[in-house]
C-alpha cells in the first residue's frame, strides 16, 4: 500500500508557473509508474504526466513542452513543474501511483486555478 499526499496547488496569472508535489509513503523506486492527472469541471480525468519506476516519462501533445515531471528518489516525492500556465489548466490534479494492475493509489487532489 502507499499513501500519496499532494501539495504546491494555488492561483496564478496566465503564462505563470507553479511546481506540484506528491510525497509516497513509501519508496517511488517500487512503484511501476507514477502519474500527475487532472481533472476540470464537467470534464473527465486526464492523464497529463507520467514517469516509470525506469525514469521513462510520457506526456499528453496539451502540456507537452510546458509540464515536466520529476522525482527525488531521497525523499520519495515526484514533482510536476508547470510553466506557461493558460487558463484551460485549471483543474484539480491528482497524484496517481501504480503498483500493479489491481493496486492503483490516488492523493487527495489540490487545485490549480490560472486567471486570464
Amino acid at each position: 500500500q502507499v499513501q500519496l499526499v499532494e501539495s504546491g496547488g494555488g492561483s496564478v496569472q496566465a503564462g505563470g508557473s507553479l511546481r506540484l508535489s506528491c510525497a509516497a509513503s513509501r519508496s517511488i523506486f517500487s512503484i511501476n509508474r507514477m502519474a500527475w492527472y487532472r481533472q476540470a469541471p464537467g470534464k473527465q480525468r486526464e492523464l497529463v504526466a507520467a514517469i516509470t519506476s525506469g525514469g521513462t516519462t510520457n506526456y499528453p501533445d496539451s502540456v507537452k513542452g510546458r509540464f515536466t515531471i520529476s522525482r527525488d528518489s531521497a525523499n520519495n516525492t515526484v514533482y510536476l513543474q508547470m510553466n506557461s500556465l493558460k487558463p484551460e489548466d485549471t483543474a484539480v490534479y491528482y497524484c496517481n501511483a501504480i503498483m500493479t494492475l489491481t493496486k492503483i493509489y490516488w492523493g487527495q487532489g489540490t487545485q490549480v486555478t490560472v486567471s486570464s
